[in-house]
C-alpha cells in the first residue's frame, strides 16, 4: 500500500490546468489530478502532458483515471506510469475485474474504486474485496445518468431515495471489507450550510472522507470531520467511566454498551487525525 493520506477533504483538480496544481494540493488534504470528466476529449492529450511533468507530493496525490474499456484508460495508464504517483480512482468501477485490470498496466498501486453506475453499485461488496482497493467513493449524477434518470436530488436539495441508496451501498460494501469510503461531492458550491450538513451527516454515518468540487469547499468538510472540543471531553470521560465498570451501564442517564464506546473511540481518532 502506498500509506495515501486520504481527507477528511480531498479536492479535485482538472489534470489539463498545471497552474492550478500546487494551490489545490495547498488548500486540500488530498488533491485529485482529474484526467476524466474535468477535462474535455480535446484537452485530454495536454491534460497527460501536464500529468507526467508534475512533482506533487505521492503521499497527497491520487490521479482519476477514465473508465475501463475506454479508449482513455490505457493513454491514462501509459501517462500514470511515468510518474511517482501510486494511487489512482478508477471511474465508473463496475467490478473487480475492473480493479484487476488497473493493477495488471500499473502494477501495485492502490485503487479508490468510484462506484458511480447502477451495476457498480450493486457489485460494490465485490469491488470493495478486490486485491488493492484501498477505498469506494461513490458518485450521485452518473449513478442517476446510468439510470436514465435526470437528477440525483429533489427540489428541496435533498438525495432522491435511489441516490441515498446508493450512498448507504457503496458505505455498507466499503466497512464490510475495512476499507475507507468516501462522500460523493456536492455540487451547489455556494451553498455552504448544505455542504455543512451533508458532510456532517457524512461523518456521523461512517465516511471517512468526502470530496471537494472548488476550494472553498475544503473548510466546511474539515470543520464537519474535526470533533467539537465538548464531544472529545465527553468521548474521554466515558471511556474513563468505563475502565470502573463491568459489561452495561449508565452514564449521565444513558445506556452505555461496547458499540457506544465503539463511538467515542472513534471521536478520540478523529480528533488525533
Amino acid at each position: 500500500m502506498s500509506g495515501i493520506q486520504l481527507g477528511p477533504a480531498l479536492l479535485f483538480c482538472p489534470a489539463d490546468r498545471p497552474e492550478r496544481y500546487a494551490k489545490a494540493a495547498e488548500r486540500s488534504d488530498t488533491v485529485i489530478l482529474d484526467l476524466e470528466d474535468a477535462v474535455s476529449p480535446a484537452a485530454k492529450p495536454a491534460a497527460r502532458e501536464a500529468l507526467a511533468a508534475s512533482s506533487l507530493d505521492p503521499a497527497r496525490t491520487v490521479v482519476r483515471l477514465n473508465a475501463v474499456g475506454t479508449a482513455d484508460f490505457a493513454l491514462d495508464c501509459e501517462a500514470v506510469r511515468g510518474t511517482p504517483y501510486r494511487t489512482v480512482m478508477l471511474a465508473k468501477t463496475e467490478s473487480p475485474e475492473d480493479v484487476d485490470a488497473v493493477r495488471s498496466a500499473l502494477g501495485g498501486v492502490d485503487v479508490i474504486a468510484l462506484c458511480e453506475t447502477a451495476r457498480g453499485v450493486v457489485n460494490a461488496v465485490g469491488i470493495a474485496r478486490a486485491e488493492g482497493v484501498t477505498a469506494l467513493m461513490w458518485g450521485a449524477e452518473d449513478l442517476v445518468a446510468s439510470l436514465g434518470g435526470t437528477s440525483s436530488r429533489s427540489s428541496d436539495g435533498m438525495y432522491r431515495a435511489v441516490a441515498l441508496h446508493a450512498r448507504s451501498q457503496v458505505l455498507l460494501a466499503a466497512g464490510s471489507a475495512g476499507r475507507t469510503a468516501v462522500d460523493a461531492v456536492y455540487v451547489d458550491i455556494a451553498d455552504a450550510r448544505g455542504l455543512s450538513l451533508e458532510a456532517g451527516d457524512a461523518v456521523a454515518s461512517g465516511f471517512g472522507a468526502k470530496a471537494c468540487i472548488h476550494p472553498g469547499q475544503v473548510s466546511a468538510v474539515r470543520t464537519a470531520f474535526a470533533p467539537a472540543d465538548a464531544d472529545v471531553e465527553h468521548a474521554r470521560a466515558l471511556l474513563a467511566a468505563a475502565e470502573h465498570e463491568r459489561g452495561v451501564f449508565t452514564y449521565e442517564g444513558r445506556m452505555v454498551d461496547e458499540p457506544i464506546l465503539r463511538h467515542a473511540r472513534s471521536v478520540l481518532a478523529r480528533a488525533r487525525a
